[in-house]
């Protein structure tokens, strides 16, 4: 049952967002409105948590493959694919020793392909440089391709439970809602010292969860809130756009692990030749392809 259709559930809740709100109206940021901000937080976490994979079993893998495959990606399409893709590559050496062609097999669907190849190289890294356990140092996980100060930070929160801060749209959609909900062009700057002081510094891994599961609510009830960040930006239409003939040239070349010939790729997608060709270049320079002798095939 969805807790806020349960007439307890929803009394409490309201009592403590009641609770909560008092306390901001006395003085804003307090220890007392953060105390009754984290009360609402675990309170809807503890009777709607979401349950996924990667959170019943955050071993420093899972959580590595889950944070890059979420990164632009909703949790329900990369909840399936996660499943099918630890099956196949169970652990950073078996990723590490892959073809590329049968690591983008597995990551068809998800998008943005420039990350399973990142994925791949910082198995590669792990395995060659430290020996194979994940680096619990923000720099050293920073200096990996694909992964930013927020999504080290949120890495080292989820596999090693360590307290620190990250701001990802779930946390800012939440932090806005209840901190700056009157207000317009609310930067991360501005959010960030709140969420520092929210950690739970004793369970942060569970508590970024709530966090997250309670922005998914909020988009769900109130709409998008984030659209009062001043970092927020509205996808590109996929249907049409390069992202989409990208993917349908890597599609064709796994589907051809022999090669096609260059002058044939736009004529099997029905697309552009000179935009087919600019794309397929862009591929190339970024080692996802191969050109030689007229013939491209997956590097």
């Amino acid at each position: 049952m969805n807790p806020f259709f349960d007439p307890d559930f929803t009394s409490q809740h309201n009592q403590l967002i009641s609770d909560f709100n008092l306390a901001r109206q006395q003085q804003p940021a307090s220890e007392q409105a953060i105390n009754n901000f984290q009360s609402i937080i675990w309170h809807h976490y503890n009777h709607k948590k979401r349950p996924f994979a990667w959170r019943a079993h955050p071993t420093p893998y899972n959580v590595v493959v889950s944070e890059i495959m979420l990164q632009q990606t909703q949790t329900s399409t990369v909840a399936p694919k996660f499943d099918a893709y630890i099956k196949a590559f169970p652990n950073f050496q078996t990723l590490a020793d892959a073809s590329f062609s049968e690591v983008l097999r597995h990551w068809k669907g998800l998008g943005y392909n420039r990350r399973a190849m990142a994925l791949q190289k910082i198995a590669q890294l792990i395995i060659s440089n430290h020996q194979g356990i994940l680096p619990s140092d923000s720099g050293v996980l920073e200096s990996f391709p694909g992964i930013g100060p927020a999504t080290a930070r949120s890495i080292l929160a989820f596999a090693y439970n360590v307290p620190t801060a990250f701001i990802e749209t779930n946390i800012r959609t939440v932090f806005i809602y209840f901190f700056f909900k009157n207000e317009k062009e609310i930067t991360d700057k501005q959010l960030f010292p709140l969420v520092q002081k929210a950690v739970d510094q004793h369970n942060p891994r569970e508590w970024y969860y709530a966090l997250m599961d309670y922005g998914v609510m909020l988009k769900k009830t109130v709409g998008n809130v984030s659209k009062l960040s001043a970092h927020y930006t509205r996808q590109s239409t996929f249907q049409g756009s390069d992202r989409q003939i990208r993917g349908l040239i890597l599609q064709v070349l796994l589907d051809f692990p022999n090669g096609v010939a260059r002058h044939q790729l736009a004529t099997i997608l029905n697309k552009d030749p000179e935009r087919v060709e600019k794309i397929m270049l862009d591929l190339h320079n970024e080692k996802f392809v191969t050109i030689k002798n007229n013939l491209v095939r997956l590097s």
